[in-house]
C-alpha cells in the first residue's frame, strides 16, 4: 500500500479512537437491579387514568383531541426515592411533541397547578427527531429557571455563576442520526453519583454534567414520566429498572 494511503489510513483510525474515548460505552449493568413496572399493570404509578395505560406489555401514554393535558402532566413511581442510581429503560414516541423522564425531581401539589400530577426538576428529554438541538437525552430543567442545563455532546458543570462547557464533542449531529432509532425502541441509561450525572443512549455517553451551584443542585427526588401539553401526542416506555448506588 503506497505511504500516503497508509498515513491516511492512520488517521482514519485514530480519529475513530478518539471519538470512542470522547464518548464511552454505557457500564454493565449493576447486578440485581430491581424492576419497577410489571407490564401488566401500573401498580406502584400513579398518573391521569385518563391518559396513561398498559398496552401490549408496556406503560403508555396518550394526549388526544378528546383527551387533552392541562398543562404538562406525569405519571409517577410511587415505591421510591432516587438518590444515587442507575436507571435504565426503553422508549419511543411519535413526533408531535415531547416527553420526559424526570429524577430527583418533586411532585408539586399547591393549588396553582393546572392538573394533580405536576413535577419539577430533572428531565431527561425524549423527542422522537434527530436535528440539533432538539433531540432526546438532553437536560432540561422542568418548571424551573435554567432551561436546558445541559445539550446533548456536552461535557459541563453549573456553578454558582451560570454554566460552564468543558468541551462538546462527545457526539456531533452525523453521530446522533447514526445512533438515535427514528420510531423504534431506544435504550436509555441515566447514572447520578453525587452531583454528576451521566445520559447514555443506546450504548453511548451522549452528555457529562456536573452540577455545582448549591442552591440549585437537585440531591434526590421521584421519578416520573411526562406527557407534554398541547399536540395530541403519545409515548411509550417499557423495561425499567432501577439500582440504587452505594457512596
Amino acid at each position: 500500500m503506497p505511504r500516503l494511503a497508509l498515513a491516511l489510513l492512520a488517521l482514519s483510525f485514530a480519529a475513530t479512537l478518539s471519538a470512542e474515548e470522547a464518548s464511552p460505552a454505557v457500564p454493565p449493568e449493576p447486578a440485581g437491579m430491581r424492576t419497577i413496572f410489571n407490564g401488566k399493570t401500573l401498580d406502584g404509578w400513579d398518573g391521569d387514568p385518563r391518559l396513561w395505560s398498559v398496552k401490549d406489555g408496556v406503560i403508555h401514554g396518550e394526549t388526544t383531541p378528546e383527551n387533552v393535558a392541562q398543562g404538562n402532566t406525569f405519571i409517577l413511581w410511587k415505591d421510591g426515592v432516587l438518590k444515587d442510581f442507575d436507571l435504565r429503560l426503553e422508549f419511543r414516541c411519535n413526533a408531535t411533541n415531547n416527553s420526559g423522564i424526570q429524577y430527583r425531581s418533586k411532585h408539586i401539589t399547591d393549588d396553582k397547578v393546572r392538573n394533580k400530577w405536576v413535577v419539577r426538576g430533572y428531565q431527561h428529554e425524549i423527542r422522537n427527531e434527530v436535528k440539533f438541538p432538539n433531540t432526546s437525552s438532553f437536560i432540561y430543567d422542568e418548571g424551573g429557571k435554567r432551561g436546558r442545563i445541559c445539550q446533548v455532546g456536552e461535557v459541563a458543570t453549573w456553578e454558582p455563576d451560570g454554566k460552564k462547557v468543558q468541551k462538546s464533542d462527545l457526539i456531533d449531529q452525523a453521530g446522533f442520526e447514526k445512533l438515535f432509532r427514528l420510531d423504534e425502541w431506544n435504550e436509555v441509561a441515566i447514572i447520578a453519583r453525587g452531583n454528576r450525572i451521566q445520559h447514555y443512549l443506546n450504548g453511548r455517553l451522549v452528555l457529562d454534567f456536573t452540577d455545582n451551584d448549591p442552591q440549585l443542585a437537585l440531591k434526590e427526588g421521584i421519578l416520573a414520566l411526562q406527557l407534554h401539553a398541547g399536540k395530541p401526542m403519545w409515548t411509550e416506555f417499557r423495561n425499567i429498572r432501577v439500582q440504587e448506588l452505594k457512596e
